[in-house]
């Protein structure tokens, strides 16, 4: 009995048990923090990644601020002056009409939008739709009727006023091919900063060659008005390309319009020169 007690082994305490059956435990719960911060790191790293790419983008590809509203606007209403100043034979009548509700709708243009032009509205678009179609009728108007009379030889007796109205005729017509290819490239101007298409209906020099313009850069209204000057002046595209259909044919007949325009008042012009 005695050398049984000797030898007879220590009693195991259960809560010594307990604590080599619990550290066990620890792993598992190790283990998800290590993936939740491995899943941390891959998720920082993608966004990152995702970020430099966007910043890689040209503006005109990604989402930005718009454009400001204000140079449509005073050309706009350049426009409407050029068409009351003209003489009441080639006006359409009566003559108040049509700058007045091309007044109308720019002032609601500019209370809806008064700074930049980002929000996307169908009422907006087909208001401003509907203000260059006003526009444009009204100065088809009269270079039509001003063609017909010089074709006729009942216009025309003095060069100077003779200038002056196929001058703004012209003018006008610039402006309302300018409006036309600001408000229908991509969307138009609200569609253009939230960048859902890929494809340009125009293609300027700074979208073929980034590295001629600053990242942030994107067209503007000046670059559509500048098309549309230089496609008056040399009856063809110079640096900016149409790409879409509509637009080859909408420069088409902008110079169709602007070489009748100025080939027959300068011709008669030069006739009656003094």
């Amino acid at each position: 009995m005695t050398k049984n007690a000797d030898v007879a082994e220590e009693p195991v305490h259960n809560s010594d048990i307990g604590d080599q059956r619990s550290e066990p435990d620890h792993a598992p719960d190790e283990l998800h923090i290590a993936l939740d911060e491995i899943g941390n790191l891959i998720g920082s790293g993608a966004r990152r990644a995702r970020q430099a790419g966007e910043s890689l983008e040209p503006a005109w590809k990604r989402v930005t601020e718009g454009e400001t509203r204000w140079p449509v606007s005073v050309v706009v209403l350049v426009a409407i002056v050029l068409q009351l100043i003209l003489p009441h034979r080639l006006a359409v009548h009566p003559i108040w009409l049509l700058p007045a509700v091309e007044a109308m709708l720019l002032t609601g243009l500019i209370a809806a939008n008064p700074k930049q032009i980002t929000r996307r509205s169908n009422r907006l678009r087909a208001t401003s739709i509907v203000l260059i179609a006003m526009t444009s009728f009204g100065n088809a108007w009269s270079a039509g009727h001003l063609i017909h009379a010089l074709i006729n030889g009942r216009a025309g007796q003095d060069a100077g006023p003779l200038l002056a109205d196929g001058g703004a005729i012209w003018l006008t017509n610039v402006i309302v091919f300018g409006l036309w290819y600001w408000e229908l490239d991509r969307g138009g101007p609200a569609a253009r900063a939230h960048a859902p298409r890929p494809y340009p209906d125009f293609q300027f020099p700074q979208m073929e060659n980034p590295s001629l313009a600053p990242p942030d850069w994107e067209p503007h209204f000046w670059d559509y008005f500048y098309v549309s000057f230089t496609n008056a002046i040399a009856f063809s595209p110079t640096d900016s390309m149409p790409l879409a259909r509509w637009a080859k044919l909408t420069m088409l007949l902008q110079s169709a319009v602007s070489i009748s325009t100025v080939a027959l008042v300068i011709a008669r012009a030069v006739n009656i020169l003094k």
